[in-house]
């Protein structure tokens, strides 16, 4: 006997096979899609992204694939408390010198959490939540495993890594064991009309610089022996290990190091000097196991489109954790997420701290 399942129609080609999915293994299937653009608050661009002016024909696309496959659909609101949760989070962030990830931050505040809820407010009961994220779930000793998807091009698990237990439980992901060429021609075989339509690329669909919304202010470019070499109008405009757009003339390649808020002053180096071989971090949050009290081995992602690479964990207080990789990750920047792997399994992740708190004592020595 089927479950009700509440899917969340995003009007793209993954969220439509995931429902019509569902809906083939005998669930009873509602769809629920979020706003949360309001016009004329921001200008927007005209990027295909998440957040900005398309949205209007995103949810006209999601309404004809939920009238094709006969299943109710219900438009929900979310503006407010997106632009609350993270719009605001995403300015402070880079006034405060770190770059966000909003994509980490809305999946584990907005659409696995305020979107059911408001869903559930708004009448529609279900047992399941299901989305078009390329991600799978695994039951093991009564506790969800969080795992890589089978298509490692496609795998959006590192944008999960924040998700309770609680959460999961109610989780589907029907496209985990597929590849996308599997789900376009899926979408064609059903009829549906998204089945060509390009991905989402960007957050935003505008000027990154519109939604941190502050006035110039002007500082220096110095190396790492605060040699004054330019100027910049925001610190906010730069992150860590970027190379173009810096202004300067320099026989070498020049990249930031480092964004020094309280003296406004972005630093630069060499491409060595944005290598970094350990981190550490906040805020973090343990998935596929209980938060560990030993070192382990495991492999580390600090940044979605990256590949893993071998460290060595070392738990510190307050669950978070310092992670060493001798092979060096270049541009490494606070504010990002680090997540950890055992293979496919993704173990939990935090936030990247500055390269200048790197230095938080673990809870034990030695790995065993």
């Amino acid at each position: 006997m089927g479950m009700d399942v509440l899917v969340a129609l995003s009007g793209g080609v993954d969220s439509a096979v995931a429902a019509a999915l569902v809906q083939r293994q005998g669930h009873r299937v509602r769809a629920v899609t979020m706003s949360i653009w309001r016009e004329g608050r921001y200008q927007g661009g005209g990027r295909d992204a998440c957040f900005g002016e398309g949205e209007k024909e995103d949810i006209a696309a999601a309404q004809q694939i939920a009238g094709l496959l006969g299943i109710p659909h219900q438009v929900l609101d979310c503006a407010d408390i997106y632009e609350k949760v993270v719009v605001d989070n995403f300015r402070q962030e880079y006034l405060d010198g770190r770059t966000p990830n909003p994509c980490v931050r809305c999946n584990s505040l907005i659409k696995f959490a305020a979107l059911p809820l408001l869903a559930r407010r708004s009448g529609f009961a279900f047992e399941r939540f299901a989305t078009g994220h390329y991600a799978r779930l695994a039951e093991v000793e009564g506790r969800c495993q969080l795992r890589a998807a089978l298509d490692p091009s496609r795998d959006q698990s590192y944008f999960l890594y924040r998700l309770n237990q609680e959460q999961l439980a109610q989780t589907m992901f029907p496209l985990g064991e597929l590849r996308k060429s599997e789900v376009r021609r899926l979408a064609g075989e059903l009829g549906l009309p998204v089945a060509e339509k390009p991905d989402s690329q960007d957050f935003y669909s505008g000027d990154y610089r519109e939604l941190i919304g502050v006035e110039e202010s002007p500082g220096l470019i110095v190396d790492q022996e605060g040699k004054q070499l330019g100027v910049h109008s925001g610190s906010w405009n730069y992150t860590i290990g970027q190379r173009r757009g810096l202004g300067i003339s320099h026989p070498d390649p020049l990249y930031v190091v480092e964004i020094d808020q309280r003296q406004n002053r972005v630093v630069v180096g060499t491409a060595a000097a944005v290598v970094r071989t350990s981190l550490v971090t906040r805020d973090s949050n343990w998935v596929s196991i209980a938060t560990p009290v030993a070192p382990f081995a495991a492999q580390i992602k600090v940044r979605s489109s990256a590949p893993t690479i071998a460290c060595q964990v070392f738990p510190t207080p307050g669950g978070d954790f310092r992670a060493e990789f001798p092979e060096g990750i270049a541009a490494v920047p606070p504010g990002q997420s680090a997540v950890l792997y055992q293979g496919d399994i993704l173990l939990g992740g935090g936030v990247i701290k500055p390269a200048v708190e790197d230095r938080t004592q673990p809870v034990c020595g030695k790995v065993d």
